[in-house]
């Protein structure tokens, strides 16, 4: 955003609580990398140089990528800076930080939904002689005492931390509930190659019938490897991780798991057989088809003939619980009334209706269904900036407060 709204000669200031590319310094585990691969790494006028366009950056790599854009736009980042507060104050906000205040016209809210883990009051029950962590506090197997581990959720992180610490030589259990399954490649090209150039990706929020299912879905059961390797739950159980249900409950210090994993595996399989179906008709209907391998298909996912319904949590079998259940928000030190009672921001598009010159920017479906990746960054910010400068212009009632005519 800090790129296009220079384009537009538009003074700014970018205010960070830590260095350039802080979550990814400090939040988040070591062996990580994108699941999108390096051609796909494209920010305005920046994009990867280097000679494994098909791989993906590993921590120090996109950490230096970030920061390497940021300094060769010269972007007005002002480090170390903690907002405490953000209130309105005629017609303008009041932006406290820890290091004084700031007054503007326009607010963009670039801090994303990923600012602290999702997880489930029934953590609370959990007996104290369990190690709970979450995808925050992980940072590789050696931090963790011997023992089982129990992981909760199998999003893209669930299923990379449960192959990660069955690696290191403990025994992992995986809680799965929705979910997913993507395979990395198909017919000879990237799965994310399908995304982005069958169109699926751009598909606009105004197009989606059910958008607030759409910014809920879990992020798909994808790994970025050398080897390209898919990564699905039944890899994870030939090689040896137990698989059960959703946590339901904690009670009496035993974990209880969900019955349906067999329907959450059909619909899971079901998805996935309509979404390759989609990039067949694409490719069929353009000019890549005579490149493309053969079409096709997956074996199901294999469901446990007798998964377990329970763990007692107080017998040593487990020693640690990591939780990837996901992340939420957090507006804390936003005090405008633009927030539902979950603490979600209310946004159209990601212009905040109820606060004129307020915008949000990186979260997820905001305007794509790409938007939350770093190559969605780009023609989200165009859209909001060419909002912004109007309503800076005082053309507010010309460029509609719902952005519903803004076509890219």
């Amino acid at each position: 955003m800090s790129r296009v709204l220079g384009e537009h000669s538009i003074d700014h200031v970018v205010l960070e609580r830590g260095e350039v590319a802080n979550s990814w310094r400090q939040e988040r585990w070591d062996s990580l990398r994108l699941l999108t691969p390096n051609w796909l790494s494209r920010l305005p006028g920046y994009a990867y140089q280097g000679c494994d366009p098909d791989g993906f950056m590993n921590l120090p790599d996109i950490v230096n990528f970030i920061a390497g854009f940021a300094a060769e736009t010269s972007a007005p980042v002002r480090t170390h800076t903690t907002v405490t507060s953000v209130r309105p104050i005629e017609g303008a906000y009041q932006v406290a930080t820890d290091r004084g205040e700031i007054r503007c016209r326009c607010l963009v809210l670039a801090t994303g939904a990923n600012n602290s883990p999702r997880v489930p009051d029934l953590r609370r029950a959990v007996p104290q002689t369990v190690q709970c962590l979450t995808t925050f506090d992980y940072r590789n197997p050696g931090q963790l005492p011997s023992g089982g581990v129990l992981i909760v959720g199998a999003a893209a992180t669930g299923v990379q931390l449960a192959d990660e610490i069955h690696r290191s030589g403990r025994p992992v259990t995986l809680c799965v509930g929705e979910h997913v399954r993507l395979p990395r490649s198909y017919r000879g090209r990237d799965i994310l190659w399908w995304m982005e150039n069958s169109g699926i990706w751009n598909q606009r929020y105004d197009q989606i019938e059910d958008l607030e299912r759409a910014r809920r879905v879990p992020s798909p059961q994808l790994v970025g490897t050398p080897e390209h390797s898919t990564l699905d739950l039944n890899t994870l159980s030939v090689a040896g991780i137990e698989i059960v249900g959703k946590l339901a409950a904690v009670r009496d210090g035993r974990a209880l798991f969900s019955g349906g994993l067999a329907n959450q595996f059909a619909l899971a399989d079901l998805k996935l057989e309509r979404l390759l179906d989609t990039f067949d008709a694409w490719a069929r209907d353009s000019a890549v088809e005579a490149e493309l391998g053969p079409v096709e298909r997956f074996a199901p996912t294999c469901a446990p003939t007798s998964p377990r319904l329970s763990l007692d949590l107080r017998s040593g079998e487990i020693s640690t619980i990591v939780w990837a259940t996901g992340f939420r928000p957090d507006y804390r030190w936003l005090n405008v009334p633009v927030l539902t009672h979950k603490g979600e921001l209310r946004h159209d598009g990601g212009v905040v209706t109820e606060a004129p010159g307020m915008y949000a920017l990186g979260l997820p479906v905001l305007r794509r269904r790409k938007s939350t990746f770093i190559n969605g960054a780009e023609a989200d910010a165009r859209d909001l900036a060419r909002h912004l400068t109007g309503y800076l212009a005082g053309r507010s009632r010309d460029f509609g407060t719902k952005l519903l005519n803004f076509r890219t």
